[in-house]
């Protein structure tokens, strides 16, 4: 029994098969059915965003988990059996568990160490659980991933780095402000550059939102999302005294913020302090703003050059991440090696003692009358052998568990006991803990 992982991403699909492969939330149910009526599938999770979709399983037969998930896949969305085998990878064991750790801290997503995906893993598993699709191992392998996930982040901060331009906006604006409650940003321009960055801004503290727009429409329309104002394009420099933050991001081929007209604001304002963001190529504001007291000024080479020097912040974050999911990999390799183990370890013990019980009570009926410590030391004696018998084999089993022979070792322990018919009885009546199929289907 083993964990696989098959699945998808922007690495290895194009966005025509990834989005045929992907699950809704209505979907999932019936999915998860479909899967689990196949003996071959012991518990399961479906993981699908934007740009992966990953069926984590618990499997009885790793090849034939992964020959049902693939015809799944292929049952569900139509795509060709042979693209599914093209463009799906295959992970089993160790290489399964050692992935979704990684997908669980962002090492594996398009944007390094990105946050949201943790969320998303932890959802997906909430879900699969709701509809009892998960079994023991399932349960925790996930929950060691979502806890790993959390660690890596709070061990190595490969999320405290900016690595988009919007949100670099606001790592300036740190620097500048050092703190953005309360303080106020003028928007030139509504495109999504602008949106992102006045987002990014607000939920930072920023709580003042004017947007100027060619389009007073699209400024109206902006403004809305803000709870701002919009004011018409003509008039910005009416409302500069206004503003802490201006980013200006237009279309337009020539300057639209000049530096005499900003100086004749601070004129009226000599306290002034204004952080300009320029995001537009060609730029939007006159480079001579710069050396105007009071302002700062960024253009967009700036703001790229905090982006590759957090990128490469978050690449040595990584490098600790990398050594931490090896950890956790490894501590769940041993824990699932040990489930194997602890049914045969236990019908080993039974076997011993239901032996021992049958030949003290031959011994006693043939000895005959015996005081209370006669029987203390042969009970003694039976207590000593069997377990100094036994102690051997339980413990290279162990051993053995945490390799990838511990399979074989455990399967050949439990044919020369004949223990199967007995942790088959115990499983039955709840006595013995094995491996579970997960429960409750329609």
């Amino acid at each position: 029994m083993s964990i696989i992982s098959i699945g998808v991403n922007h690495k290895t699909a194009p966005v025509e098969i990834r989005e045929r492969l992907s699950f809704s939330d209505n979907s999932l149910q019936e999915s998860y059915f479909r899967l689990l009526d196949n003996p071959a599938i012991l518990g399961c999770v479906i993981l699908s965003t934007c740009n992966r979709t990953e069926i984590y399983a618990h499997v009885a037969d790793i090849e034939k988990g992964i020959e049902t998930i693939r015809c799944f896949l292929q049952q569900k969305s139509g795509v060709d059996y042979t693209l599914i085998k093209k463009y799906t990878y295959a992970y089993r064991k160790n290489k399964a568990s050692q992935h979704l750790f990684r997908v669980a801290a962002g090492l594996d997503s398009m944007l390094l160490g990105e946050t949201q995906i943790l969320g998303q893993v932890r959802t997906a598993y909430q879900l699969a659980h709701k509809y009892a699709a998960t079994d023991k191992v399932i349960n925790t392998l996930f929950n060691k991933a979502i806890s790993a996930g959390k660690r890596v982040r709070t061990e190595t901060g490969i999320d405290h780095h900016a690595v988009s331009i919007s949100y670099a906006a606001v790592e300036l604006a740190r620097q500048v402000f050092s703190d953005l409650t309360g303080r106020s940003v003028l928007v030139i321009g509504a495109g999504k550059m602008s949106e992102l960055t006045a987002k990014h801004l607000v939920a930072n503290g920023v709580s003042g939102v004017i947007v100027s727009n060619r389009s007073y429409d699209r400024a109206e329309c902006l403004a809305r999302q803000f709870g701002g104002r919009a004011v018409k394009f003509d008039e910005l420099y009416c409302h500069l005294h206004s503003a802490d933050i201006v980013i200006s991001c237009t279309a337009a081929s020539h300057y639209v913020v000049h530096a005499a007209q900003v100086q004749e604001v601070l004129n009226k304002n000599p306290d002034k302090k204004i952080m300009m963001i320029d995001i537009a190529v060609p730029r939007d504001i006159e480079p001579d703003v710069r050396d105007l007291p009071g302002v700062t000024l960024y253009d967009i080479d700036a703001l790229q050059n905090v982006v590759d020097n957090n990128l490469m912040e978050r690449k040595r974050a990584a490098i600790l991440a990398e050594a931490i999911i090896d950890q956790e990999v490894d501590e769940f390799a041993k824990w699932q090696g040990m489930q194997f183990v602890i049914p045969t370890v236990a019908a080993l013990k039974q076997r011993g003692e239901e032996i021992k019980q049958k030949e003290l009570i031959r011994a006693y009926n043939r000895l005959g009358d015996l005081s209370e410590r006669e029987r203390k030391v042969i009970g003694s004696l039976a207590n000593s052998i069997v377990n100094q018998l036994l102690h051997t084999p339980i413990t290279q089993l162990k051993t053995y568990a945490l390799t990838d022979q511990g399979p074989l070792y455990t399967e050949t322990i439990n044919k020369l006991f004949r223990l199967e018919e007995m942790m088959q009885d115990a499983n039955d009546s709840g006595r013995m803990e094995m491996p579970a199929k997960a429960s409750s289907r329609r």
